[in-house]
C-alpha cells in the first residue's frame, strides 16, 4: 500500500517540504492549512508540475479544521504551521502563540492518524516536539524534532560562503536545541581537513557563529 504523507501547514516551509516529497515520489501527499484555498492552490501547481518533473503522486489540499478526515491514514504527518518570526522576535517569543496551535492540531491528527509519526519544524521547535509528544500521547520514538540537523546544515553553509570553498569541504556539528542556546563546535570545526580557527579569526568566526543562532 502507497505511503501517505500529510503537512499541516503551506506555508514556505510547508510548500518546499511538498514539493521535495512530490520530486521523490515516495508518498502521497496531503497538503493542509487554515486559510481555504492556499493548499488547494498549491497542490494544484505541484500536481501540474508533475509530468513536467517527472513525477507522480497522488497530492491533495485541505482546509482545516473541517478537512481533518483527508489526513485519515497518514505514515508521516510534518508540521510546519504556527505564526513565523517577525524582526526582533526570538524563537521563544512564539511560544504562547504557536502552542494552542499545535496542541489543537496534534489532537485532531491523531485522531485520524493515530499509528503516524509525527515531525515537528515550527518553532521554538524544542518546545513544540515536546508539546506534541505530550498532546499526542505518542512513545518518544514517534515525534521528532528538526533543528540540529537545519543548524548544522546552517552553520557549514556560512561557513562555506565566507571562505570561498564547497560545503562538502567543511566538516562541523552543531548541538543543543534550536535557538539561542544552541552550540557550535567550533573546535571540531575544520575547512578541508584545517580547523577553521588557522582560516578564519575569531572574531569573524565568532560573527558567524551568531547568524547560526
Amino acid at each position: 500500500m502507497r505511503k501517505k504523507v500529510t503537512i499541516v501547514g503551506a506555508g514556505n516551509v510547508g510548500g518546499s517540504v511538498a514539493q521535495r516529497l512530490a520530486e521523490t515520489g515516495i508518498a502521497d501527499l496531503v497538503l493542509a492549512d487554515v486559510f481555504d484555498g492556499v493548499s488547494q492552490g498549491k497542490a494544484l501547481d505541484l500536481a501540474e508540475a508533475g509530468p513536467i518533473v517527472g513525477y507522480d503522486c497522488k497530492i491533495t489540499g485541505a482546509t482545516l479544521p473541517g478537512d481533518y478526515p483527508l489526513t485519515a491514514n497518514s505514515d508521516v504527518v510534518v508540521f510546519t504551521s504556527g505564526a513565523p518570526r517577525k524582526p526582533g522576535m526570538s524563537r521563544d517569543d512564539l511560544l504562547l502563540i504557536n502552542q494552542k496551535i499545535v496542541t489543537d492540531n496534534v489532537t485532531e491528527i491523531v485522531k485520524h492518524s493515530p499509528n503516524c509519526v509525527l515531525l515537528m519544524v515550527n518553532n521554538p521547535l524544542d518546545a513544540m516536539a515536546h508539546l506534541a509528544f505530550k498532546s499526542a500521547g505518542f512513545p518518544k520514538s514517534r515525534v521528532i524534532g528538526q533543528a540540529g540537523v537545519l543548524d548544522t546544515a546552517r552553520f557549514r553553509t556560512f561557513l562555506a560562503m565566507e571562505l570561498g570553498v564547497s560545503v562538502d569541504s567543511v566538516q562541523a556539528y552543531v548541538l543543543g536545541g534550536h535557538g539561542d542556546d544552541m552550540v557550535p563546535l567550533t573546535s571540531y570545526t575544520t575547512v578541508g581537513g584545517i580547523p577553521v580557527a588557522k582560516l578564519l579569526s575569531p572574531e569573524r568566526l565568532a560573527s558567524i557563529v551568531e547568524r547560526t543562532r
